[in-house]
C-alpha cells in the first residue's frame, strides 16, 4: 500500500517533489519513502532523483495498480475499490463481497481473470497486462422490473468513459456489445440476487470487460474475426489507470441517476449501431430476419418483419447485418 500511495504523489506531481513532503503527507518514515521508489523502479517506473529536489516521475509501465487508480480518484473514492493482478472473476468476487455486507458503488478490478465470463455461461477472455476487468456492486432499494435497463444504460456510461479517456466514441450493437469500426472491444454482463422474502433486489453486479491494449495475437483464434481492441483500432496505447477511473465516475453518475432512464435512452439511440438495420434474431433455435426500426422505453428493440408484422425483442442474440456474426 505504501508503493501505492508514494505512485499516486508522483503521478500528480509535475515537478520535484522531496521524500520529506511525501513523508509528511503519508505520515510515513523517509526510509519507506526511499523503499517504495526503489521498489516502483524495479517494477519499471522511471524516477529520476535530484539532491536537495527530490524525486521526479519520468515514465511508467501500463499497469494497473491501485496507485495507478488512485492517481486518477479520490483517496475517499478509493476506499471501496479492490483491486487486484489475477483474480478467476471479478463478478464473482464482487458477489462474494456483496453477500457480506460490501456498500453500494464498491469496485473490483483486475489486471487480468483466470474464469472470466461472458453471457450464456461462455468465456471471457481475459489476459493480463492488457484489459480492463471490472464489476460494481449496485444495492437499488426496487423490484427487478425497475431495473430492466441498467445493462443498457452501463453501454451508455462506458462509451462515454472511453470517449473522455480515448477520444474516441464507441456504437453499441444492441443490447451491450460496444464497437469501434465494427470490432467488438467490450463486453457487459449483469447479474443480480433477490430476497426472497420481500422479492426486492439484494444486489446488482455488472461486470465490464473492456479490450484495451491487446495485440490480435491476444485474442483466442475463434473471436479474432471480430474481436478488438481500443489500441488495434485507434492506433493508440491506452492509459488503462485512467480509463479505469473514468469507468468508476461514469458508473457513479450511473447509480445517482438510475432511475433518469430518458436520458440515456436519447444517448442510447444515438449511439446504436442496431437501429434501422437489417438483423437476424437468433432465440430457442430459431432464427428470423427483420428490421430494427425502433428502440423502445425499455431499451427493447423493435422489429418489422418482411411479412409486416411488428414485433418487440427483449432476450435472444441479435446479429446486425454488416458487423461480425451476420454478412449475408
Amino acid at each position: 500500500m505504501t508503493k501505492d500511495l508514494v505512485l499516486a504523489i508522483l503521478k500528480n506531481s509535475d515537478t520535484y517533489i522531496s521524500g520529506e513532503a511525501i513523508s509528511k503527507e503519508l505520515g510515513i518514515s523517509r526510509a519507506a519513502v526511499n523503499t517504495a521508489v526503489k521498489s516502483l523502479r524495479d517494477a519499471g517506473f522511471v524516477i529520476d532523483s535530484v539532491n536537495n529536489r527530490g524525486y521526479l516521475l519520468k515514465s511508467s509501465p501500463d499497469t494497473l495498480s491501485y496507485g495507478d487508480i488512485l492517481a486518477h480518484l479520490s483517496k475517499e473514492r478509493m476506499e471501496n475499490v479492490k483491486v487486484f493482478d489475477e483474480i478467476p472473476s471479478t463478478n464473482d468476487y464482487a458477489r462474494e463481497l456483496a453477500l457480506n455486507g460490501a456498500p453500494d458503488k464498491t469496485v473490483v478490478i483486475s489486471n487480468c481473470q483466470t474464469k472470466g465470463k461472458g453471457r450464456r455461461g461462455r468465456s471471457f477472455a481475459s489476459p493480463k497486462g492488457v484489459g480492463i476487468y471490472l464489476s460494481v456492486i449496485f444495492k437499488p432499494d426496487c423490484l427487478p422490473k425497475d431495473t430492466v435497463s441498467v445493462t443498457a444504460q452501463t453501454a451508455v456510461a462506458m462509451c462515454n468513459a472511453i470517449n473522455s479517456s480515448c477520444n474516441v466514441m464507441p456504437k453499441i450493437k444492441w443490447v451491450n456489445d460496444l464497437i469501434i469500426n465494427q470490432k467488438k472491444i467490450c463486453g457487459i454482463l449483469t447479474e443480480m440476487g433477490i430476497e426472497a422474502e420481500t422479492g426486492h433486489i439484494q444486489y446488482l453486479i455488472i461486470g465490464i470487460g473492456i479490450n484495451a491494449n491487446h495485440k490480435l495475437s491476444d485474442f483466442p483464434k475463434e473471436i479474432r474475426d471480430f474481436a478488438s481492441s481500443i489500441m488495434l483500432e485507434t492506433g493508440n496505447v491506452v492509459n488503462r489507470a485512467k480509463l479505469a477511473a473514468q469507468m468508476i465516475k461514469e458508473l457513479d453518475i450511473l447509480r445517482d441517476n438510475m432511475e433518469d432512464i430518458t436520458a440515456y435512452l436519447n444517448e442510447y439511440k444515438d449511439l446504436s449501431a442496431t437501429l434501422n438495420k437489417d438483423v437476424k434474431i437468433i432465440s430457442n433455435e430459431d432464427e428470423k430476419i427483420g428490421k430494427a426500426i425502433d428502440i423502445n422505453n425499455d431499451f427493447s428493440l423493435k422489429i418489422k418483419y418482411p411479412d409486416g408484422t411488428i414485433k418487440d425483442v427483449s432476450s435472444g442474440e441479435v446479429s446486425v447485418r454488416g458487423l461480425y456474426g451476420y454478412s449475408d
